[in-house]
């Protein structure tokens, strides 16, 4: 049965954090995750390239020493496996699985704010300090989003859940609510 590539992200993802805790490297690991997840970014084929079978194994190996050669221990073994099970281009989703984790374990609310005008960095901080005190996380980061349809307030999505304080959504209930009587 072939595994679709958000189940292989989640598997190996968790398999990757489960490891770094037990070694006591979550941070450095995470660290290194990033600097893939750019290199990743830079070289949206990459995972392609080495998963491709018109390449000859040298070819990919050659590849694979010029990604890997930047990285040690745990990153570079981990890296090393993906590329053996034919992973590699499933590399996006096992470091977001492993940043889900890793933010879970730090206690950070990953989510969006939208506004109908843009926020000030200022006014981001704010509401972000405020959304993880509502939702009992020690620090969030919220995406902005602009749309000027909501006309006024905020939504703010973080953590399943929605606090929709818009201008918008308070006109629909009063006039929800007016047209019942």
């Amino acid at each position: 049965m072939k595994l679709d590539k958000y189940t292989v992200g989640k598997r190996y993802g968790k398999a990757l954090f489960e490891l770094a805790i037990e070694n006591e490297a979550a941070d450095a690991v995470y660290q290194e995750l990033l600097t893939i997840r750019e290199i990743c970014k830079e070289i949206p084929d990459l995972g392609n390239i080495l998963t491709d079978v018109r390449l000859e194994g040298a070819e990919k190996k050659a590849i694979m020493d010029a990604f890997t050669g930047g990285f040690d221990g745990i990153v570079k073994n981990f890296l090393l496996v993906v590329f053996e099970y034919n992973r590699s281009d499933d590399l996006p989703f096992m470091i977001d699985e492993f940043e889900r984790r890793y933010d879970e374990m730090n206690k950070v609310a990953h989510g969006t704010v939208t506004t109908a005008v843009p926020l000030s960095e200022e006014k981001k901080h704010e509401l972000e300090a405020k959304v993880a005190d509502v939702f009992g996380y020690q620090k969030a980061s919220l995406t902005p989003i602009v749309d000027e349809s909501i006309l006024g307030g905020v939504i703010v999505e973080a953590d399943h859940q929605v606090i929709d304080g818009s201008l918008a959504s308070q006109l629909n209930g009063l006039r929800a609510a007016l047209s019942k009587k």
